[in-house]
């Protein structure tokens, strides 16, 4: 997190030098002639105040202010016509003219700067050549005044952005170490949601990922919980099986062989609970794994199977489908069919004869409701929240089973994205209802 840190610092600072350096490097591109013309406090709107002068009050005004200049910061001006006649004396010794004319053919610098202008006036429309040369002291002078303030401003800038680029790494990187902390918290299974509380109320994108990786941990850890509760439940419910089996097997043991023909069938019979037990148990661990993409169900063709097979399996039920024709449905058909089998099975035991069972899939909205309803003395509300917990059996029920069904049947409607409703029928009888969003497969 440290390397982290001075990474996304030094990419802003190196930003910022960036920035820097361009504009020290663009301000040394523009020192050039217009820089100074406009910069240096004695040439700035220096033709518009001469030609004013000179054209108001005459030469005299106008050569006095040139010496003016020339005294305040040593600069020689000339000021010619178009002809290039010089229209007043200016300051320009004829022997730094003759130095000046000789330097065409010496390769040494003059002591120096020349700059040229030119200026129109807007009432003669005559246009003034201005001819400046500025020593090189004067101009380092002023270039050295003329600097201290931006590179002054540049330095404040520096050490602004600089804080600046540290606030924002940190509002990174902090972030991400108390993320950091919560994953290695969560992989020890001692997460605790309030560690990322503060962080979840912030409005940016981390604190979505706050609320997200909340919400993750929330989940994993009641998977875990449901985890170690189902496997507590499982060695509990094996342990009634096996103990009667142990019981069986030690009365034939010490039983003559005629009563010993007697104790197989108990024995097969509990074998088979063991089985139908175990076989429960997995298909419940199955929901939990990867099952592939989901996929179109052909909501009718299920249906109807599912209707077929019941009434193969109990000759004395009856079964109605009722498909709604613009219902849809993606998913996962198998485990769709096992759960609505549970739901059937359950429906099948307690079901009058007679009675048809209720099969239907109708849109609800954007929802999809499957329902399986029976006809039977359905479940005291007391005990209603608790269907659906593993291994969970309503007070007074006798019908076979292990409490499995409906908890294979809310996983399975959970996987799809839904929930199951379990409640009592207001016409009589029990309805158990997977509610599940119809979204079309991409």
């Amino acid at each position: 997190m440290r390397s982290l840190f001075w990474r996304i610092l030094a990419s802003f600072w190196l930003a910022i030098a960036l920035v820097a350096g361009l504009s020290l490097l663009l301000g040394h591109m523009l020192n050039q002639d217009a820089w100074i013309l406009s910069g240096h406090p004695g040439l700035h709107k220096l033709p518009e105040k001469w030609t004013t002068l000179y054209e108001e009050k005459g030469e005299e005004a106008a050569q006095d202010y040139l010496q003016d200049l020339k005294r305040k910061y040593r600069i020689d001006v000339q000021v010619l016509n178009d002809a290039g006649e010089a229209i007043v004396r200016g300051t320009f010794p004829p022997r730094a003219a003759a130095l000046e004319a000789r330097q065409q053919n010496d390769p040494k610098p003059l002591p120096w700067r020349r700059l040229t202008t030119e200026y129109t006036s807007p009432k003669t429309d005559e246009t003034y050549l201005l001819i400046y040369r500025i020593p090189h002291p004067e101009l380092d002078a002023w270039h050295r005044e003329s600097l201290l303030w931006p590179l002054s401003a540049l330095g404040i800038s520096l050490v602004v952005l600089t804080l600046f680029s540290l606030l924002v790494t940190l509002s990174i990187t902090r972030p991400l170490s108390r993320l950091r902390g919560a994953v290695h918290d969560l992989g020890q299974t001692t997460y605790q949601q309030n560690s990322l509380a503060q962080l979840a109320s912030r409005r940016d994108e981390f604190g979505v990922l706050a609320n997200d990786f909340n919400r993750m941990g929330a989940r994993l850890q009641s998977l875990i919980g449901s985890q170690r509760q189902l496997l507590r439940d499982v060695s509990h419910e094996l342990r009634s099986p096996l103990a009667r089996l142990r019981v069986a097997l030690a009365l034939a043991e010490r039983a003559e062989p005629a009563e010993r023909e007697k104790l197989w069938p108990r024995l097969t019979r509990e074998c088979d609970r063991l089985e139908a037990l175990i076989g429960e148990i997995l298909a419940l661990a199955r929901l939990d794994a990867d099952v592939g993409s989901a996929a179109a169900i052909d909501l009718n063709g299920l249906l109807e199977h599912l209707k077929a097979e019941t009434e193969q399996g109990s000759s004395d039920q009856i079964v109605q489908v009722n498909v709604d024709r613009n219902a849809f449905l993606s998913g996962w058909a198998d485990v769709l069919e096992r759960a609505l089998d549970n739901l059937l099975r359950n429906a099948v035991r307690f079901n009058p004869s007679g009675a048809p069972i209720e099969l239907s899939a109708l849109q609800v909205g954007d929802s999809l409701r499957v329902s399986v309803r029976d006809h039977g003395p359905g479940v005291a509300a007391e005990h209603l929240a608790q269907l659906g917990e593993p291994f969970y059996r309503a007070p007074g029920q006798t019908a076979p089973g292990y409490g499995l069904g409906l908890v294979i049947a809310k996983r399975a409607a959970e996987k799809h994205g839904g929930t199951l409703i379990l409640e009592n029928h207001p016409e009589g009888g029990f309805i158990a209802s997977l509610e599940l969003p119809m979204t079309p497969v991409a």
